[in-house]
This record gives C-alpha cells, sequence and structure tokens, in this order.
C-alpha cells in the first residue's frame, strides 16, 4: 500500500515593527543590531531593503557587513529617484528584510503607492519583515499628534498594518535622554537644534507621544495574550463588543474613522464605517464634491480595517437603528455640526432619535466642521 505524504504548509512571514515616540530614539539602530545578530549568531539570511541612517554615524556604522539590496532608480519630473526595489527582494528572496520609514508614500510609477503596502507584498510571499516607524504616523492618533505637536503629519500607517505585526517592540527614551541627544546632534543637523527643541521637541509633546508609544505596544500585547487565552481554552471568548462609525460626506469625515478606528483597537474587536443612501440619491451628479469625498472616506475606512456598509432608505435614522440591533452595535461614533434648535425642531435629529431608539450602547458624539454655504 503506497504511503501517503502529507506536506506541512509553510508558516506564514513574520512581522515585527520597532516603533518609538520620535525620530533618534534609536528604532533603526536597534533593527540593524538585532538584524547582525541574527545574521552572525542564528545563520538567518538577512539583507536590507531600505534603511534611512538620516547622517547619524551610530546608524550607519550599525549597517556593518549586512546585504543591501540595491534601490530602484524612478524618474520623476526630470529628476532621478530612489525608491525600494520589491521586485529585486522578492528574486533574491531572502529570509528576513530590513524596511525603514514604514509611511513612506512611494514616488509615482512605483510598484505600490505606500511603502508599507511593499512590506506586505513581501510577507504575502513568504519573506519575514523587520520595519521600523514612528508613533505619530499611525492613523488614528493623527489628530491627537497634530492638536499637542502643532505640526500636520501627512503619512500615515493604518492600524489595521499594526494589527498584522506579529511583535511590536518600543524603543523607549526618557524625554530628557532624547532632547540630550538633539542638543548633541546625533539627531539632526546644529542649525536645526533649537527650532526642534522649541517644537517638536518640547517636553509635553514628547511625554505624550511616548505615552502614546507605550499604550500602543501595551494593548498589541494585551490583545496577544487574549488571543492565546481564548485559543488555548484557558478562558470563555466574551461576547464581542462591536464599533459602528456613521459616514457622511461632511468634510471632517476622517475624525470619525481614526476615532473609530482607535475605539476597536482597544477593544480588540471588528467595526463598521455605515453610509445611508438615499433612493432618489444621485451618485454625485448633483455634488462631486461630496461624492469624491465618500469614496475617499470608504476608501481610507478600508484602510483602517473597516468592513465598508451601505444601506438604501428614505429615512436615515431608521437604516441606523436596523443595522445597530441587527448587529449588536455596542459602540457608535457620530458626528455633530452646530445647528440650531428651529433647524432641530424642523428637520429632526438623527442622534437624537438613535438615543430615544437604541439602549446600552456607547455613544461617541465628534463635533464636525460647519459646512460652507454654497453662493
Amino acid at each position: 500500500m503506497a504511503e501517503i505524504v502529507l506536506e506541512k504548509k509553510p508558516e506564514p512571514a513574520k512581522l515585527r515593527i520597532y516603533i518609538g515616540a520620535a525620530p533618534g530614539v534609536g528604532k533603526t539602530y536597534h533593527m540593524l543590531n538585532d538584524a547582525y545578530l541574527m545574521k552572525h549568531q542564528e545563520g538567518v539570511d538577512v539583507v536590507i531593503g531600505l534603511v534611512e541612517p538620516h547622517g547619524r554615524k551610530e546608524t550607519e556604522d550599525r549597517i556593518r557587513d549586512l546585504e543591501i539590496v540595491p534601490l530602484r532608480t524612478i524618474p520623476y519630473k526630470g529628476v532621478d529617484l530612489k525608491e525600494m526595489d520589491v521586485d529585486a527582494i522578492l528574486a533574491r528572496r531572502p529570509n528576513t528584510v530590513l524596511v525603514d520609514e514604514l509611511a513612506h508614500t512611494n514616488v509615482p510609477g512605483s510598484k505600490n503607492r505606500k511603502r508599507y503596502e511593499d512590506v506586505l507584498e513581501l510577507l504575502d510571499a513568504g519573506i519575514n519583515v523587520l520595519a521600523a516607524v514612528n508613533i505619530q504616523h499611525l492613523e488614528t492618533l493623527n489628530d491627537a499628534v497634530n492638536r499637542s505637536a502643532n505640526t500636520i503629519v501627512r503619512e500615515t500607517v493604518p492600524d489595521n498594518f499594526f494589527k498584522r505585526a506579529d511583535e511590536v517592540v518600543n524603543i523607549d527614551l526618557t524625554v530628557e535622554e532624547l532632547r540630550t541627544r538633539l542638543r548633541q546632534g546625533k539627531i539632526y543637523a546644529a542649525e536645526k537644534v533649537e527650532q526642534s527643541l522649541a517644537n517638536f521637541f518640547r517636553k509635553g509633546n514628547l511625554n505624550m507621544l511616548r505615552e502614546l508609544a507605550l499604550r500602543t505596544t501595551a494593548d498589541k500585547v494585551s490583545s496577544r495574550a487574549a488571543e492565546y487565552r481564548r485559543t488555548q481554552g484557558l478562558e470563555q471568548a466574551p461576547i464581542p463588543e462591536k464599533v459602528m462609525v456613521c459616514l457622511s460626506t461632511r468634510p471632517g469625515t476622517e475624525r470619525l474613522l481614526r476615532i473609530g478606528a482607535r475605539v476597536a483597537g482597544r477593544l480588540a474587536t471588528n467595526w463598521y464605517a455605515v453610509y445611508v443612501s438615499r433612493p432618489d440619491e444621485d451618485k454625485g451628479h448633483g455634488d462631486p464634491e461630496a461624492f469624491h469625498r465618500l469614496e475617499e472616506y470608504q476608501r481610507m475606512a478600508r484602510d483602517l480595517g473597516a468592513q465598508v456598509v451601505t444601506l438604501t432608505d428614505r429615512n436615515v435614522s431608521d437604516a441606523l437603528i436596523r443595522f445597530a440591533q441587527q448587529e449588536n452595535i455596542s459602540h457608535v461614533v457620530f458626528g455633530q455640526s452646530a445647528r440650531s434648535r428651529w433647524d432641530i425642531l424642523l428637520r429632526g435629529s438623527i442622534l437624537n432619535r438613535f438615543l430615544s431608539e437604541i439602549r446600552d450602547v456607547t455613544v461617541q458624539v465628534v463635533p464636525m466642521q460647519k459646512p460652507l454655504r454654497r453662493p
């Protein structure tokens, strides 16, 4: 009788993310150091896909004799720019690859729009990835960082990408240590030091970012531990919490999505981004800008890990109430614009109607921008 041999399924590729409160804490340095030890002590085939030393001698020294996959040259507006060569890494097929600056937006003409999408492609191909990013680039923290640091962080990584990570390593320095490194010229050039100390590297801002980095790491550890306990039968799985964000076409809806994704992340649960379309809606022909905003919000919601749902109903309140009851929604995020009492009496309030019908639900109301009147 012939012997049946079952092929063992290969283990999925592993993702380790190094995060830190700010530039200069040593994320890239520690990532390179770990890669060096993996190569020379464990015999792992490790290559550098892309590392940004930013002129820091300590980081440059840590590259040592690690193999570097040459970058790809992409012509853009008459200038040759360099990007990580995903195809070259796939062809080289190492065990592990290092990828820095996860939030980076690739040059138009690149294989993927964002660098974290390059990483997903490498993981899908079975290549382990060590990656580094600053905590302010996490999508759902964008608003908080903008307010605290008084700066706009335009390049972000969706929280859903962090959920894919097998390990999140927080590289932590005290605020005084970090500011000392800045004064010593170990982070930025001398002419940028005083401006940085007065702005992004203010003590209050760094304390806030440090706390966010510690909390993000703790949330990851907590969710991993809970998942392990459930799979090992050490505790009964609780009734899952569910989060719903109510989408609209109004400017500022991205704030709702970030808050909803953050709540879902803390609860380690699924979440929905729900838009109610009326049967007579003209799909943007009357207001193409609003339709384009809705498409962008839905794309952003998917990037953040939401299940995007479009309902059709003449009554928005009825549709949202019905969906919340059917899906046992426990947390709802609403946007609320400033309206007069007369307007609420005349047109009604979706929020008030929802609160009157649904019990035992946590509702978070987020102030929205006041829409501009058309001339």
